[in-house]
């Protein structure tokens, strides 16, 4: 794992944004209806057990005579017992249905170092298309091992870019005006719309696709730890558009802004094809979404959007960005 730096927590969340063309909108995890409203799950353990079970075989005693007018012979056969153990599975590793107690932010948890082959950029969208799965494998290289020393499972995620600019998917339906892209739970699956992606605004700048890709990796992970589900059930009971609904959904968009940036501190690390000048396109880009004035507050500020994401490559530690713990002013 790469090094986690040594300045400290996120003490205020205060950091200059870079000015650069505002984006439009915020990639979001698309909620399932179905299962947010869902109560009562209970977290399911961890812990790996393999049990043994004897098994005994007994014959029976028997006896056999034969007698004559001059000899009597007498048999009796012997008991025998046998002990054989028998092998079970270890039970599959399962998502944990908690929020700022996860086993994702097992305290030095960190993503790998992930060696990246991207092809370049080109603004169509089959290019788009092949970039995007690429980068997944990527992705896995960092996050795969974090999940599976946290004990909790990896699947990987599907990659669509729908046409258009209206987009459905079994979460519902989403505009572009919404948000240029989204992650459904239920089918497991990356939206990433070619004209969500404003490539006529940002050229051949693919750190800032790649900064939303990320994000919704983020979500993807969340998903797969049980946080998603946890925060369901939060925001269910809250409900979903009070004040105490939103900041819930603050601080799940903020936390996979946060998991992004960790992802790219192990792309940096890996030296291939995901360079500073792209990471630094890619950190800038996340300043510039959130809630913008007359927004609904469901992302939070673009400062806060961007320093979590910053705060995520500068730690690379899951604990780091663990922003169900954290004071309500860190997650306006």
């Amino acid at each position: 794992m790469p090094k986690k730096s040594n300045t400290g927590p996120i003490v205020a969340i205060t950091l200059v944004a870079v000015t650069i063309v505002a984006a439009a909108g915020f990639g979001f995890l698309q909620k399932d209806r179905r299962r947010a409203n869902d109560v009562g799950y209970s977290s399911p353990t961890t812990t790996y057990t393999t049990a043994t079970a004897d098994r005994t075989t007994t014959t029976r005693t028997t006896t056999t005579t034969t007698t004559t007018t001059t000899t009597t012979t007498s048999r009796t056969d012997r008991t025998t017992t046998t002990t054989t153990p028998t092998k079970t599975t270890p039970a599959e590793p399962q998502p944990v249905y908690a929020l700022g107690d996860n086993p994702i932010f097992r305290s030095e948890n960190g993503v790998n170092a992930a060696t990246c082959a991207l092809p370049a950029w080109r603004s169509d969208p089959a290019a788009a298309e092949a970039y995007f799965n690429a980068a997944v494998p990527c992705m896995e290289q960092a996050w795969q091992p974090t999940m599976a020393r946290a004990g909790l499972p990896y699947s990987r995620p599907v990659v669509k870019m729908p046409t258009g600019t209206s987009w459905s998917s079994p979460c519902g339906t989403v505009t572009k005006n919404q948000a240029p892209a989204f992650y459904c739970p239920t089918d497991n699956t990356i939206y990433m719309p070619y004209s969500g992606l404003y490539t006529e605004r940002f050229g051949n700048k693919s750190g800032v696709y790649l900064s939303v890709f990320a994000h919704e990796f983020g979500h993807h992970v969340q998903n797969l730890t049980g946080i998603f589900e946890a925060y369901g059930d939060a925001r269910y009971e809250a409900g979903d558009q009070t004040p105490a609904g939103l900041e819930l959904s603050r601080r799940l968009e903020l936390e996979s802004s946060c998991f992004a940036g960790m992802w790219f501190a192990g792309a940096q690390h890996g030296g291939g094809s995901v360079t500073n000048p792209i990471i630094s396109e890619a950190l800038a880009d996340a300043y510039q979404r959130g809630d913008w004035e007359g927004r609904i507050r469901d992302h939070g500020t673009p400062q806060n959007n961007g320093a979590w994401m910053e705060h995520g490559f500068t730690k690379n530690r899951t604990y780091q960005c663990n922003t169900w713990v954290m004071d309500p002013q860190h997650v306006s």
